[in-house]
Parts: structure tokens; sequence; C-alpha cells
């Protein structure tokens, strides 16, 4: 019968699979066979149970949104142990969640200056869902370690995410030859500040407004994120020109969907605040 693993052996392989993570998002040459090496010897664990934990490790960073080596595809099933590893180094390492301090971060404001258009893709819907058991897992871990507030209260991860869309709406309108409009574009969040309900001011080729709501994860499409009381409002008071542009995998190659109001017929909405109040 399998032996389960300690802490210790969760630690080491966690600790292992984020240093071969960080020279995958750099581009540094690593040697997967190597590191499965090290790591037999270190734990005492075989190659073909190291490979597995490996994938293990890439779907519990799935679940808490965020980036993981392509080269292990997620494997589900695994310990709670395993997720509480993960979160452990995570805590023990509070800049790998800042864009300004993590490994060649995409969201770098050198890197924004020169993209140009962003890969703009279908929302996710029920026809292109997973597996019931490996969402289930997913949202288990999401609700446990909210992540969605986690992002929320990341403002160097929000700040480059607005960034990344501003270049978009300004080099999708230059490249419709609308340089008047993309002239325009205002950074309502920045200036203005965040009462108006979106975070950016911009315009369709017709010349009609699209106020922007950006969301951003380094995570997949599915990673689920906050929406604020106000931001609905807004949605409902500007129903034709308001949108919510999801940004996500936002740590390598950022893509992105749109969603338009009702919101009910995207996604699920749970109230998880609750104002307080004293009766007079």
């Amino acid at each position: 019968m399998p032996v389960d693993w300690s802490d210790q052996q969760n630690d080491a392989i966690v600790a292992d699979y984020f240093a071969m993570l960080v020279h995958d998002i750099t581009g540094q040459p690593y040697s997967k066979a190597g590191h499965n090496r090290l790591l037999q010897a270190a734990i005492g664990r075989p190659r073909g149970s190291i490979e597995y934990k490996h994938q293990n490790i890439s779907a519990v960073l799935k679940g808490l949104g965020e980036t993981w080596i392509p080269g292990y595809k997620p494997a589900f099933n695994f310990q709670a142990s395993l997720v509480d590893a993960v979160v452990r180094w995570l805590d023990r390492h509070p800049e790998w969640l800042a864009p300004a301090d993590r490994p060649a971060m995409h969201g770098s404001r050198s890197a924004l200056r020169q993209e140009t258009m962003l890969w703009i893709v279908p929302p996710p819907s029920r026809s292109n869902a997973p597996p019931p058991d490996e969402t289930e897992q997913m949202a288990a871990i999401a609700r446990k370690y909210d992540v969605a507030q986690r992002d929320a209260q990341n403002r160097a991860l929000g700040r480059a995410g607005e960034e990344r869309i501003l270049a978009h709406e300004r080099a999708s309108l230059l490249a419709a030859g609308r340089t008047d409009l993309a002239n325009h574009i205002r950074w309502v969040s920045h200036v203005d500040g965040d009462g108006a309900g979106y975070d950016i001011r911009s315009f369709d080729i017709d010349g009609s407004d699209r106020l922007i709501e950006v969301k951003t994860t380094n995570g997949w499409d599915r990673t689920p994120f906050h929406i604020t009381r106000n931001e609905l409002a807004a949605s409902d008071c500007h129903r034709d020109d308001w949108l919510l542009m999801r940004l996500w995998n936002f740590a390598r190659e950022p893509r992105a969907f749109e969603l338009r109001p009702p919101f009910e017929a995207h996604v699920s909405l749970m109230a998880s605040v609750y104002r307080a109040s004293f009766p007079p």
C-alpha cells in the first residue's frame, strides 16, 4: 500500500518545482531528469512518483489561480497536504504574487510598451467545461484560499492588467485608423479614482463608448473573480457600453475574453460580503 507523502517530502518537491518554474518562465535551460534524480536521493521516492507529483503541483497551482510548468500537465485527485505545501511556499515567498518582483513577469512596463493587441477568445461556457470532478476540485481550492480576493487585493497585478488593456485598446483603434479616438482613451481608475464602476473609457471604431472593467489573474480562464456592487450598478446603468474584460494567463501569454451584461448569462453571482449597520 502506497505511503502518503510527508510534509517534509512535499515541501522539498514544491521548492524544486518552483525552482524549475522560474527557469521555465525566464527561458533558462534546465533538466527535468536532473531535478528528478536529485529529488530521488533527497526524499527517497521513485522517478515515476516524483513525475506524477509534479503534475499534481501543476493542478494545485491551477486551482490557486497561478501559472504552472506546461510540460507537467495538471493531474488531479491529489492530497490536501500538497495544497498546504504549495500555500506554505507562497506564504514564504510573497514576492511571487507581485508582478513587479516576479522573474520575467510578462506584465512589466517595458514589455507593455512593446505589446500590441491581445488574443481575445470566447468566454468559458458549458460546452468547453472540464470534467465535473476536476472543476469541483479547482473550485474547492479557490474557495478555501479565496483566490478571487487575493487577486482583487493584488494592486500591482491589477494595475499591470489595466495597463495591458490600455495598450490593447489603443493598438486596436490605431489599426482601424481611428487615431483620433485612440488619443482620447482615458484610464479612469488611475486618473479619477475607483468610483466610476469601470477602469477604462475606450471606444468602438464607430465612436461609441467602451466602458471597461478589468479583472486580471495569472490563472486559467475559469479562475473566480470579485465584482463590486458599484461595478454591477455601472453595468446596469451603462448596459449598452459597459463590459468586463477578463485578463488571464497574465504571467506568460496574456489572453482575454469579454463579458457583457446581464452577468447571470455567463457566471454565478454569490454575495460574499454583507454590510452591517445598527438600527436607529
